[in-house]
């Protein structure tokens, strides 16, 4: 695994390449240590803190009673998918099953809102985007975080549910 600084619009970025994919984090500079063999300035970068900076969820979305969940790839029933984008789009499944404020659909013509989902080892993604507008769309709300969506425990689940919930309070 090969990892790499970038600069970018104010935002370090750590980039690390595996297995052929590449994964930027925003990264806060911790500390800066003098030149030494001449190398120039090292950096100490570690990755933000995934619950750090949760996005305000939009109040758009507090009238929704439909969601369909799936993958940037395909949907959990597509044989091309892969195993860890069918078990992501299963856990948030679940979570929003056990949640009980919405109610899962399983066509997006029927969704008020739909989640996408990505799953990957470096870092799991879930971006919510209007049902009525469909994926094609900018999201309206993403978060993203390592092993957000694992079974069992999805953070990145009840970050959804808590921004879900803060614009159901303000109705």
């Amino acid at each position: 695994m090969a990892a790499t600084s970038t600069f970018l619009r104010g935002v370090i970025f750590y980039e690390f390449h595996v297995n052929r994919s590449v994964a930027l984090w925003p990264c806060q500079l911790h500390a800066e240590v003098p030149p030494q063999n001449n190398h120039g300035y090292c950096a100490t970068l570690r990755p933000r803190p995934n619950t750090a900076n949760v996005p305000a969820f939009p109040g758009t979305l507090a009238n929704a009673s439909y969601v369909y969940v799936a993958s940037y790839d395909g949907d959990q029933f597509d044989p091309n998918l892969l195993p860890e984008d069918r078990n992501a789009i299963s856990s948030v499944q679940d979570a929003i099953q056990k949640w009980g404020k919405l109610t899962l659909v399983y066509r997006p013509s029927e969704a008020d809102i739909i989640i996408l989902v990505t799953s990957r080892p470096s870092e799991d993604l879930m971006a919510v985007y209007d049902g009525h507008q469909g994926p094609n769309g900018n999201y309206l709300w993403r978060v993203m975080g390592r092993d957000g969506l694992a079974s069992g425990e999805t953070p990145l689940v009840t970050q959804f549910e808590k921004g879900f919930d803060s614009v159901q309070n303000h109705k």
